[in-house]
């Protein structure tokens, strides 16, 4: 018998629309397990959200409260990030489980309260960190938990976007570390189980003059020590011109994986007679974890369904906010900054 699940859209910007595109295809995919995924949507910009609607095949209404009353299973927000606690907390009081992009709130300050709520009423929220559905990582996640790695000495984390985002979007991001790197902060507590408790970071800005006006820097590295004192790189760019280029490198005491080394990678060989890469390199983050972002939104479908454990808590994301925060610091003061417990 067929199972249906609705789920109820806030936001249709650039990554809500990626989202209601991933959910009307993955009815092709989990059709064969006897789920079929209905879709509704709401948005400020009601002209443009009824476009969406219209070419999804979705159900358009004008207001949140509205949405949730229509009768979803889920809640997937992706709005802007002040946003984010009054439609988690909306959740939440519906009773329905909640997808939510990464971060929970603008700053850590004000994400507690909100995790603080989630856990007074009992509720369940998923995160957007796609990274950790994609199948680079989950292998070397994998290859680290079945010790084929040995004990770690090194980790190396790069995430450089081909072009940077408009400069409007920098003036109101936190920086190149809490809105680029705590990508790179979260999956490496993940996938060692490990904290991040020290980073020391240092940054430049050699691209256009008007991020450095709004506060940013258009690249960055953050050394790390993890609670066992295991060292590690993390670095950003925003101006990466052979492509968009994610990479994690693990070199371990018996063997060493690399996360983003396939045909599409960002980078050539200069060693005469190698042809590798040969593919052509991604443009943007959505390209890159295309796959990645379908995998999420399925797993969402299955917390909803109750067949897994939520695969990425609110708690999971502010502890990769405190760590993009102490690189801030770090990054301002010049010094090394413990991460807050």
């Amino acid at each position: 018998m067929t199972r249906q699940v609705t789920l109820g859209l806030v936001g249709v910007g650039r990554i809500g629309v990626m989202h209601a595109r991933n959910i009307t295809a993955l009815n092709g995919i989990l059709n064969p397990d006897g789920v079929h995924l209905r879709l509704k949507l709401t948005d400020v910009a009601e002209e443009h959200a009824r476009s969406v609607a219209g070419e999804f095949g979705a159900d358009f209404l004008p207001s949140v409260p509205e949405l949730i009353a229509s009768g979803i299973d889920g809640l997937v927000i992706a709005t802007g990030t002040a946003t984010h606690p009054d439609l988690i907390r909306a959740g939440v009081d519906a009773g329905i489980p909640v997808f939510c992009e990464k971060p929970v709130a603008v700053n850590v300050a004000e994400s507690l309260p909100v995790v603080e709520y989630i856990r007074e009423k009992g509720g369940t929220v998923q995160i957007g960190h796609q990274r950790r559905f994609d199948a680079g990582y989950l292998e070397a996640k994998r290859a680290y938990d079945a010790g084929e790695l040995g004990w770690i000495h090194s980790l190396r984390a790069v995430t450089c976007d081909m072009t940077p985002p408009p400069v409007e979007f920098l003036a109101t991001s936190g920086g190149l570390f809490r809105d680029c790197s705590v990508h790179d902060f979260d999956i490496l507590r993940w996938l060692t189980g490990k904290e991040i408790v020290e980073v020391y970071a240092k940054g430049s800005n050699n691209g256009d003059p008007a991020i450095g006006e709004v506060g940013d820097v258009d690249t960055a590295l953050a050394v790390v020590t993890l609670d066992d004192g295991t060292v590690g790189t993390v670095s950003a760019s925003r101006y990466n011109g052979a492509g968009h280029d994610v990479r994690l490198e693990l070199q371990g005491s018996e063997g060493s994986v690399l996360v983003g080394m396939d045909q599409q990678l960002a980078l050539r060989s200069a060693e005469p007679g190698i042809a590798f890469p040969a593919g052509t390199p991604h443009k943007t983050f959505a390209e890159r974890f295309d796959q990645a972002y379908r995998s999420e939104m399925a797993a969402f479908v299955e917390v909803i369904l109750g067949e897994r454990k939520n695969p990425c808590t609110p708690e999971d994301a502010v502890a990769a906010s405190k760590v993009a925060d102490a690189a801030q610091e770090s990054l301002e003061t010049g010094v090394p900054v413990r991460v807050a417990p």
